[in-house]
């Protein structure tokens, strides 16, 4: 399944006169099988074994490139290692408030939501984005909770309860 949304992604690449090397090739393909939304420094790491020439900068590069046409969403959740989300379904985000995890989330129901939108404000909407926050699975079981998180954010003086 991976490799016709890496071929057509190609396909559009040819397309649109973008040089496909084989470290883009393989940057590409990682990106659309791993799901884990990698940092540039993970996509480098992973594949510095099969392009010992290739440097940090080029994976960077191919990202920003990717980025540009859209084939890949830059995820910049305020820290400062971007992650990269290979995109060509519209999805959100659940992200583990304990251990930092991003998890896909696809839910169609709120593809309508631009037009909705433009309806009832009669913005023309550009893009819209959404995050759900949390404690995932895993640390669930490690027996994080929600209210561990809170106590965080009140035990560095957030919340004034008396």
């Amino acid at each position: 399944m991976h490799h016709t949304i890496v071929n057509d992604s190609i396909e559009k690449m040819k397309n649109a006169n973008i040089r496909i090397t084989p470290q883009r090739y393989a940057i590409l393909e990682y990106l659309v099988e791993s799901r884990m939304h990698p940092t540039a420094d993970d996509i480098y790491k992973a594949l510095a074994d099969r392009f010992p020439n290739m440097s940090a900068a080029t994976v960077y590069n191919n990202l920003r490139l990717f980025v540009k046409i859209g084939f890949v969403k830059e995820l910049a959740y305020g820290d400062a290692s971007s992650r990269f989300d290979f995109s060509n379904t519209q999805h959100y985000h659940a992200i583990c408030e304990s251990c930092g995890k991003i998890v896909d989330l696809y839910y169609p129901v709120l593809d309508d939501v631009e037009m909705v939108a433009e309806n009832l404000t009669g913005f023309q909407v550009s893009h819209h984005r959404m995050e759900v926050y949390g404690i995932c699975p895993e640390c669930q079981e490690k027996g994080v909770q929600k209210a561990d998180i809170d106590d965080g954010a009140e035990a560095a003086g957030l919340h004034h309860h008396h």
